[in-house]
């Protein structure tokens, strides 16, 4: 297994603000008669669906102003406007994940942020809006590891389903480090690595798993395919 990047000490990680409240309880047994049977409660949490998540925020019609309602429209609940046609319509998220070859091996590196600080990952992100998936998949690889990166293949797509958040349509690339090029841990990684494909690390995100077995088929198909020279 060959290792390679910086390690980076992250800040102190704020978990909360305030005076810690002490607080002073009885022991049972200091109080008089039969001592009650211990019981474990649990606290069963609220079901929250992406509408009800949704409406917490307070949305509003752009067109008038007014709150937006909940209405039945093509089957599906979706919070629109009670005075005309504004419908706010929950499309998903475009991301993009790169497998990049390097030196024998495929980069991952290791989390400097939310969600899943510490743990491993493909380099990959979110498209802005105005951005091709391709520019956007080079453009992380960049940030996340320091180099450019030519993509070679389209592997595939993947889903993420999310219930409090939009869901996720991401966009799988087979990539290289440009030559002549040196991977360098961006500021949202901890560290990088370059490992063969069977000593990988374990993946923080299901999804970027999924990738992987995307790669591994297109790397099959790539051995058994005849040359054509």
């Amino acid at each position: 297994m060959v290792c390679c990047g910086l390690r980076f000490s992250s800040p102190p990680r704020n978990h909360g603000a305030g005076t810690p409240v002490r607080v002073r309880s009885l022991r049972c047994s200091s109080l008089p008669g039969p001592r009650p049977p211990a019981r474990r409660i649990s606290r069963r949490p609220p079901q929250r669906t992406a509408l009800s998540s949704a409406s917490l925020a307070g949305h509003y019609c752009v067109k008038c102003g007014t709150p937006l309602t909940t209405r039945v429209i093509e089957g599906r609940e979706l919070e629109a406007c009670p005075n005309d046609d504004f419908v706010l319509w929950r499309d998903p998220k475009v991301a993009a994940a790169v497998v990049v070859e390097h030196g024998g091996g495929i980069v991952v590196g290791r989390r400097a942020i939310e969600p899943a600080y510490g743990l491993w990952c493909l380099p990959g992100g979110f498209v802005n809006h105005d951005e091709d998936p391709k520019d956007a998949a080079i453009r992380e690889c960049m940030e996340e590891i320091g180099a450019h990166v030519e993509l070679t293949e389209l592997l595939g797509l993947y889903h993420v389903a999310k219930t409090t958040a939009s869901s996720i349509v991401g966009i799988a690339f087979r990539g290289r480090v440009v030559d002549g090029e040196e991977i360098q841990a961006g500021p949202e990684m901890l560290e990088l690595g370059v490992f063969r494909p069977d000593e990988l690390p374990p993946l923080a995100f299901p999804s970027h798993r999924e990738v992987l077995k995307m790669y591994e088929a297109a790397a099959a198909g790539s051995a058994l395919r005849p040359s054509r020279e």
